[in-house]
């Protein structure tokens, strides 16, 4: 028997982690992450529970990764600190991997082997054939697995346009060739399964970038995921023809630039790029910037530019920003913030609302069926994306021609078996989302994050008071401390009322046998408290009582 089953990516977007499990032997499909989302209060990022690996970890026999993007390989450290196995990916994805896992101290530990399109790769039972596809971030694959039971397609995130990078394009005719061969069963990316007709040609958006960059007479500052090496040789072949030089800033866009140049799959002339040092020697309308931020992510290059906080980038009237990315959901306030600043600042900011300045790496659903009429699958398994996402898609699976008891329609954990009989969901396996804050990992649980939403929203109030152990009498105290929650100047009488209601409680409980006198005077100055609190001020702050007996 044929067991499928992810363990994320199947009702999110990110956290991409699939197993292909038969017999005794396991290979993992992708190891991503996802950042986290509004009430995950001070979280870094999230990983997938990685338990049902954990409990298998004799079985499983290698990684296999479709490319570089952080929802593809960002908790892959996190999967090699349980299993020493083999890591499979394109030349770029590996560079990308192995600079993530110097960060983990890993690499030394860590076996990475490169594979290449149209590459076939054994691992008994399971023979992988790597497609090339077109995406956002250079050299991503689809995936060919042919098993006891049949073949399976895994298309990786794709789309049909082509590439502006030659070699990048996707091998439509690799894809119908395995229609031909007959596939099982199709896992399709079903990211943009909302938008109708077909992504963009990058093409069209290379004359909307030249444009913008021909017609601006200050500095061009362009900010985009840095792993997009196709829409940064495009900027690169634009400024072929003029004078400006090119400046990459920001610790990703470094990276990323560094490993496609070394790899060949980006190509600078000479004397084009200078240094962040270097920008001031030049006059503005010589100079574009590359940099990272596009999101509003906190500490990046564009926010601190924004800010005025760049030490060697202050944004000037007359500058142009362009902001080549769309507005990732949950981004949006922080995104219009910087845009809003920028604008302050003189610049001139054009972002995905007033033009063309963005082509997504997903297709769209003219390509989605396409893929399905080239690889004609028995069966078809939505994957990557939210749930309303897997459900336009297996809807459009049914359009095309799929039967609807063949269109298996999955979440994260469940089982999805294929043995002589066909396929079916069946059974689950313990899965959810592990929280990485720090070098915490999945420390901060659900009522963790509820108290950092308590305390983000009503405040913290402290109650320090000691007393003597044979009488019960008050020798400290009681001190009352506030942080977020009153003005401790303009609202004094509420304090002061507060600490009248705890003399009343002391007085109640004061003669009470010792042991048992602190816990049941802790338990009723929280419930007096927070009943005074509520009826004066309608807040409830989270309240912590010191009490100690000398």
């Amino acid at each position: 028997m044929l067991k499928i089953i992810p363990l994320g990516g199947l009702g999110e977007i990110g956290l991409n982690m699939m197993v292909l499990e038969y017999d005794d032997t396991i290979v993992i499909v992708d190891a991503g992450l996802m950042f986290p989302e509004d009430y995950m209060l001070g979280v870094d990022y999230v990983i997938p529970d990685m338990d049902y690996i954990r409990k298998n970890k004799s079985k499983v026999a290698g990684v296999i990764l479709t490319h570089a993007h952080e929802d593809h390989i960002g908790a892959l450290p996190y999967l090699l600190k349980e299993v020493s196995v083999p890591v499979y990916g394109t030349a770029f994805t590996l560079g990308m991997l192995r600079r993530k896992l110097e960060e983990h101290e890993l690499v030394p530990a860590a076996s990475l082997c490169e594979i290449s399109p149209r590459e076939k790769l054994t691992i008994p039972p399971f023979e992988f054939e790597f497609i090339r596809v077109n995406h956002s971030v250079v050299d991503g694959v689809g995936i060919a697995i042919r098993t006891p039971i049949g073949l399976v397609v895994h298309t990786g995130d794709f789309k049909l346009s082509e590439s502006v990078i030659p070699g990048m394009q996707t091998d439509i005719a690799a894809f119908e060739r395995l229609g031909e061969e007959g596939v099982l069963a199709l896992l399709s990316d079903s990211t943009n399964v909302e938008k109708e007709g077909r992504t963009i040609d990058d093409h069209i958006l290379g004359q909307t970038l030249e444009k913008i960059i021909s017609h601006s007479t200050g500095r061009v500052i362009v900010a985009l995921f840095a792993s997009n090496i196709a829409r940064i040789q495009q900027v690169v072949n634009i400024l072929r023809a003029s004078r400006r030089k090119i400046v990459f800033n920001g610790r990703s866009m470094e990276t990323s630039v560094e490993t496609a140049v070394a790899l060949n799959m980006l190509h600078i002339p000479a004397g084009m790029e200078i240094s962040v040092e270097e920008i001031d020697d030049f006059p503005p309308d010589e100079v574009l910037i590359m940099t990272t931020g596009s999101q509003g992510e906190p500490m990046s290059a564009l926010t601190r530019m924004s800010a005025g906080m760049h030490k060697q980038i202050k944004v000037a009237p007359g500058d142009t920003v362009v902001l080549s990315s769309k507005f990732i959901p949950g981004n949006e306030k922080a995104i219009s913030k910087i845009i809003n600043d920028l604008f302050r600042r003189g610049a001139n900011v054009i972002y995905e609302k007033i033009s063309d300045i963005h082509v997504s790496g997903h297709a769209f659903r003219d390509e989605l069926k396409q893929m399905i009429d080239m690889t004609l699958p028995d069966y078809f398994i939505p994957i990557h994306g939210e749930y309303r996402h897997l459900h336009h898609h297996a809807q459009l699976a049914r359009e095309a021609g799929i039967a609807s008891d063949h269109v298996l329609l999955a979440e994260n954990g469940q089982i999805i078996e294929y043995d002589a009989t066909g396929g079916r969901i069946n059974g689950t396996v313990a899965t959810s989302r592990i929280l990485v804050d720090g070098k915490g990992i999945g420390d901060v649980g659900r009522l963790v994050l509820k108290e950092r939403r308590l305390l983000s929203e009503e405040g913290l109030v402290v109650v320090t008071l000691a007393l003597d152990e044979a009488t019960g009498f008050i020798v400290y105290g009681p001190e009352i401390t506030s942080r977020g929650f009153v003005f401790a100047q303009e609202s004094g009488h509420i304090i002061e009322d507060a600490k009248c209601v705890i003399l009343e409680i002391i007085e109640e409980v004061s003669l009470m046998e010792p042991k048992e006198r602190v816990e049941v005077l802790r338990r009723k100055l929280l419930r007096a408290l927070r009943e005074y609190f509520n009826f004066t001020m309608k807040r409830k702050p989270v309240i912590l009582p010191f009490i100690l007996e000398v």
